[in-house]
Formats: C-alpha cells, sequence, structure tokens
C-alpha cells in the first residue's frame, strides 16, 4: 500500500513539473525595442516590455520592431527644394520615426502593413516620402536660402508642427538636416519661371559680393602697400645706422686683431720651432724604431728558415722510417705467403704419394686376387684331369 502511495505520489509530482515545464517553454519573452503580437484564441494581444504565454495551435506568434527608425528625404539638382527667394537647395533631411508603443497602435500597424515589415526601410520610405516631401516644400517656402542655415531649428519644428506626431500607428520623434547646400546653376532651368527668379538673384548676389570681395581686396592692398613702404622706410634706417656702428667696430676690431695677430704670429713661430724639434727627435726615434723592427724581422726570419729545415729534415726522417717499415712489413708478408705456398706444396705431395701408394696397393691386390684364381683355375682343371 504505501509503495503505491509513494509511486502515485511519484508520478503526481512528475505530471506538474512536466506540466510546469510545458507553461515555461509556452511563455515568450521580448527584448527592448520590439513588441509580441499574438493571434488566435482570445482574440489580438500584445506585450512589450513583459512576457505573454504563445500556446501552439492556439496562438501565432509575430515579433514586430518597434525601435526608432531613420527615413531620409532628399531634394537634389533638378528637384532641389525651392525657398522663399526662389533659390533652389540641395538638401537632405533626416526623419525619425518609429511604431507607437501602444496596443491599439501596434494593432492598427500590424493589421494594416504586418509585422515583418514595420519597420522595414524601403516600406517607411514608400510609405511616408510623399508626405514628408510635401512637407518639406511646403516648409521651404516660409524660408529664404541663408535663413536655411541660421534657422534650422525653427525649420524643424515647422516641419514637425505640419506632419504632426500621429502617422496612422507611428509617431515621428524628431527631425535634422543632414546635408545643404545651394543647387549649381547647372541644374536650373532658364524657362522655369522659379528657376529664372533664383538664377537672377544668385547673379545679383554673388555680383555684389564680388564687388565688395574686390574692394575689400583693395583696400587690403592699397593697406599692405603703405604698411610695406613704411616698414621699408624704417629697415632702411635701420640698416644705416646698423652699417655705421658696424664700419666703427669692424675698425676697432680691426685694431685688436692686428695686435692679437702679432702676439699670435710671435707664439706661432714659438711653438712652430719646439714643434720641429720634437718632429726630428720623433723622427729618429722612428728611425731607430724602424731599424730594430728590421732587424728583429731578420732575425725572425732566419729563426724561422732553420725551424722549416729543422722540421723538413725531421718530416724527411719520418717519411724514411715510414717507408722502410713498409718494405720490411712487405717483405714479412711475402716471406710468410711463400712459406705458406711451400707447405701447401709439400702437403700435396704428400697426398699424391699417398694415392700413389694406395693405388699400387690396390694394383698389387688386383693381381694377387688374379693369381689366386688362376691358380684356383688350374686346380680345378688338374682335379677334372
Amino acid at each position: 500500500m504505501e509503495q503505491i502511495i509513494i509511486i502515485s505520489a511519484g508520478a503526481a509530482i512528475f505530471t506538474i513539473l512536466v506540466l510546469l515545464g510545458m507553461l515555461a517553454s509556452f511563455y515568450k519573452k521580448i527584448p527592448q525595442g520590439k513588441a509580441i503580437v499574438r493571434t488566435g484564441v482570445g482574440g489580438t494581444k500584445v506585450a512589450f516590455n513583459k512576457g505573454m504565454y504563445v500556446i501552439p495551435i492556439f496562438h501565432k506568434m509575430e515579433i514586430m520592431d518597434i525601435s526608432l527608425k531613420k527615413v531620409q528625404i532628399e531634394r537634389l539638382q533638378h528637384d532641389g527644394l525651392i525657398c522663399k527667394d526662389n533659390i533652389r537647395a540641395d538638401i537632405k533631411v533626416a526623419f525619425f520615426v518609429r511604431v507607437n508603443k501602444s496596443v491599439n497602435d501596434v494593432i492598427n500597424v500590424a493589421q494594416s502593413i504586418g509585422c515583418e515589415r514595420a519597420s522595414d526601410i524601403s516600406t517607411l520610405k514608400d510609405i511616408f516620402e510623399a508626405k514628408f516631401s510635401e512637407a518639406l516644400k511646403t516648409v521651404g517656402k516660409k524660408f529664404d536660402f541663408i535663413e536655411l542655415y541660421e534657422a534650422r531649428r525653427e525649420f524643424r519644428d515647422e516641419i514637425i508642427d505640419i506632419i504632426g506626431t500621429d502617422l496612422n500607428g507611428y509617431v515621428l520623434d524628431d527631425c535634422a538636416i543632414d546635408y545643404l547646400e545651394q543647387t549649381e546653376l547647372s541644374f536650373l532651368s532658364p524657362d522655369n519661371i522659379l528657376d529664372s527668379e533664383g538664377i537672377r538673384k544668385i547673379t545679383d548676389l554673388t555680383a555684389a559680393q564680388n564687388v565688395k570681395a574686390n574692394l575689400i581686396r583693395r583696400e587690403e592692398e592699397k593697406l599692405i602697400k603703405k604698411q610695406n613702404v613704411e616698414a621699408r622706410e624704417a629697415i632702411l634706417e635701420l640698416e644705416r645706422q646698423l652699417a655705421e656702428k658696424e664700419e666703427k667696430q669692424r675698425r676697432e676690431v680691426d685694431n685688436i686683431k692686428a695686435r692679437e695677430e702679432a702676439e699670435i704670429q710671435k707664439v706661432r713661430e714659438e711653438e712652430r720651432l719646439k714643434a720641429e724639434a720634437v718632429r726630428i727627435s720623433t723622427e729618429e726615434a722612428l728611425a731607430i724604431q724602424e731599424e730594430n723592427k728590421l732587424r728583429q724581422i731578420i732575425i725572425a726570419e732566419k729563426n724561422k728558415q732553420r725551424t722549416e729545415a729543422v722540421e723538413a729534415e725531421r718530416v724527411e726522417k719520418d717519411r724514411a722510417l715510414e717507408s722502410t717499415e713498409r718494405e720490411r712489413i712487405v717483405t714479412l708478408a711475402q716471406i710468410d705467403k711463400e712459406r705458406a705456398i711451400e707447405v701447401e706444396k709439400k702437403n700435396i705431395q704428400d697426398v699424391i704419394r699417398e694415392r700413389v701408394q694406395l693405388e699400387k696397393g690396390v694394383v698389387e691386390e688386383q693381381q694377387n686376387v688374379r693369381d689366386i684364381e688362376a691358380f684356383r683355375s688350374i686346380e680345378r682343371e688338374k682335379q677334372v684331369g
């Protein structure tokens, strides 16, 4: 009975663990920036930071990316943005869009676009490009081209006000000008009334700026020339004063140099005499050293020759001894060889002699046998007769 209870309790615990494991496997969590969209039994449900249970067969789960995405709108060259002063601007504006983090908006986007395509950049561009471009054109006509550089925040605020933040389940968080430059004149059409007005203004502005720049450069050149003349006059005066002082100083220096030169020449001659005496003494000492060196070389050469002669004689003696020893060894070997040959010849002769004696004995034995047979034959004949 106790065993049955234990087994039942174990089975119950095992069943509970299995159920808990299944429940844990059905519970799905989602990271930040994404949302779970569950459809099926119980209707459409959405979970953000917290997870939810998704039971196969009964439910279908999809993941939607609700993080911030960048949609860039460009108006360049022939399609440049027309400003209030009819000057075209090459502009790139980044719009930062995301799916609104609310259950209704996520469900709306999932049903209208699909979870997988909800945050696809190309899809977002297809959906919002026309709206964003129209907002750019509308706001662009409120600002002169130069004002766009100085009032970028106002430009941004105007765009957000026109577009709004609620975009059918999406939210426009922010926008920013990534690139802004004047469209080159080569891309403007003189036949276009707005472009022709822009070309005229650009030409007038650039011409006026060129005139001002030229005036500034001319004034700069005159001021530089005047400063150069004044600086040159000051330099010449300073050079004249410097030349006078240098000439005076040069005369004083020449006098000092003359006195010093005479004293130096005197000391130089004395030093030269001392140096000459030292040189002569040194040459004599070097000559003696050279002579001693030559004498030592001659002695060393003679000693070397004597040593080489003794060594050559010793080598020759050793060579003669080695030759004599080799000849003695060869002679002894030859004698041993001849002795061995003689012994072998004698052994052969003894063998031959023994063989001859053996053959002779065999012949004699055969003759005795024939004599005995002949004698027996004669005896038989006698007996028969």
